[in-house]
């Protein structure tokens, strides 16, 4: 078993009841799985991808994990810390060169004891990469980019287990790697509805998130509603801005311009489109990840990230 003396405390993931004059209008309740919770750091969703993996590296007796991210990503320093807790070392390959000064994720990630691998985007995107780190490390686990995987989908099957998830009708969160979205479909019932909101450009149904939630979900109740992603991964405008800022301020929930916010902002669109029928049940899953918003200008955001 893994040794996490810092677990993440399940206990504090809250079920919000959201209110807003157009839920009452139209005959729905809106509730939000608040995973952002559970850590400061292994924050919302991360840990579900990530303990599988842990448990694996540990099994097999492993040095440590190899993983992936940008200079931003919640899933590299929730990776460095939960390693650090579980007595593994891990090594972090940044897409990009190295910048003269690190953000603030690769110094946390950093002092957490992991090690910077820096590569160029082109040679990040180069599938032999994790060939060549396979041979060259193989006392490490590797866990690809934001724990994308089968252990990883294992995990995230776990989240619906937080609520009565049998009280939804809907079931709504982002789509990165299609890790996540993966597992919900599989432990939720056929009768729900899982919509998931990318935060990249998913133009048609051969890219790779959809190939990886088709490749490990045999279910066919879910729909991907495109229209939300803002112009690609880490793209914003002022709209999202605004959007967040006003949802804080209603609901006193923070959200992160590259996941949540989007996810958030396309909810309410749906909302306002008639999507949902008089008496629907919709959950939305927090999945955390808002250290990232420390990329961002001091005082965009008017809540702390």
């Amino acid at each position: 078993m893994i040794y996490l003396p810092d677990l993440p405390d399940i206990m504090k993931v809250a079920a919000q009841t959201l209110t807003d004059p157009i839920f009452e209008q139209l005959k729905i309740n809106v509730t939000v799985l608040r995973l952002d919770k559970i850590h400061a750091i292994i924050s919302g969703n991360k840990w579900f991808k990530l303990k599988y993996y842990l448990k694996r590296a540990s099994d097999l007796q492993k040095k440590g994990v190899v993983t992936f991210g940008g200079a931003f990503s919640n899933h590299l320093i929730a990776t460095a810390y939960a390693c650090k807790q579980s007595g593994l070392s891990s090594i972090g390959v940044i897409r990009g060169e190295e910048p003269a000064v690190y953000s603030p994720t690769l110094q946390d990630a950093g002092s957490y004891g992991m090690k910077l691998l820096f590569q160029s985007r082109q040679a990040y995107k180069d599938r032999h990469l994790i060939l060549e780190l396979q041979q060259s490390h193989p006392d490490y686990l590797l866990v690809e980019e934001g724990g994308r995987g089968h252990l990883g989908v294992k995990g995230a099957e776990e989240i619906l287990h937080l609520v009565p998830s049998h009280h939804y009708t809907h079931i709504l969160c982002a789509i990165g790697t299609g890790t996540m979205i993966s597992g919900i479909i599989n432990s939720a019932l056929v009768t729900q509805q899982i919509i998931g909101i990318p935060v990249i450009k998913m133009a048609n149904s051969h890219c790779e998130a959809v190939e990886f939630i088709n490749a490990h979900t045999t279910a066919v109740n879910f729909s991907i509603q495109n229209d939300f992603h803002f112009g690609g991964y880490a793209k914003k405008n002022n709209t999202l801005i605004q959007f967040m800022n006003d949802f804080y301020h209603q609901h006193a929930i923070p959200t992160d311009f590259v996941y949540t916010g989007k996810l958030f902002y396309g909810a309410m669109k749906l909302v306002e489109k008639n999507f949902f029928v008089a008496g629907s049940n919709i959950l939305i899953i927090h999945s955390g990840g808002l250290q990232g918003n420390r990329s961002l200008p001091e005082g965009l955001l008017h809540f702390n990230s």
